[in-house]
């Protein structure tokens, strides 16, 4: 399974949402892609509601998708044997546990992109911002932002949109990004 069979289970994941009007925002990797950080992904990462994941479901499994696991949120493109991960609106990013930033419902925030619907790049950085600060095992979420505001240059003043739990996480890698890098490749 190359990049080339993610690409086409993303694509294809989104024909199949919006062909039942499911909102959903594709984030992760993929989404990172998006937003001109070239992160090589083994899987899809989407947002859903419970309700939309079980009509997903409802439809799809047993046509193209199955579950990793009996009552998994997690499924399978059996076609391509790409994983897709969903994460819920309303659950917590990272460690699960409670914390200030939630992942939104994607009917409220998601934006069209090149064919697809995305977090808007300020709640993608949140949601890793959170999800990176929450555990050591997470530390590739803050790895990401530190790329994405290489790469996607988001203005400073992007902190004062950001969840204060995050602000100043933000702001660190937002400085750190303005730095050469110490070690050019």
């Amino acid at each position: 399974m190359g990049t080339a069979d993610v690409q086409r289970a993303m694509r294809k994941l989104v024909a199949a949402l919006e062909e039942l009007a499911i909102p959903y925002a594709v984030i992760g990797g993929m989404a990172l892609n998006e937003y001109g950080y070239r992160r090589v992904t083994v899987d899809v990462d989407v947002l859903l509601t419970k309700a939309s994941l079980q009509r997903f479901k409802d439809h799809w499994l047993g046509r193209g998708y199955v579950e990793k696991f009996p009552g998994s949120r997690g499924l399978r493109d059996t076609e391509l044997g790409v994983t897709i991960d969903v994460l819920i609106a309303g659950d917590y990013p990272g460690d699960g546990q409670p914390k200030p930033v939630q992942f939104p419902d994607p009917a409220d925030v998601a934006i069209r992109g090149a064919g697809l619907a995305l977090l808007p790049l300020a709640k993608l950085i949140e949601l890793k911002l959170a999800s990176g600060m929450s555990s050591l095992q997470r530390l590739k979420d803050l790895a990401d932002v530190l790329e994405l505001i290489k790469l996607a240059k988001p203005e400073r003043a992007l902190a004062d949109v950001l969840d204060a739990s995050v602000r100043g996480k933000y702001l660190e890698l937002w400085d750190t990004a303005q730095l050469p890098d110490p070690m050019p490749g």
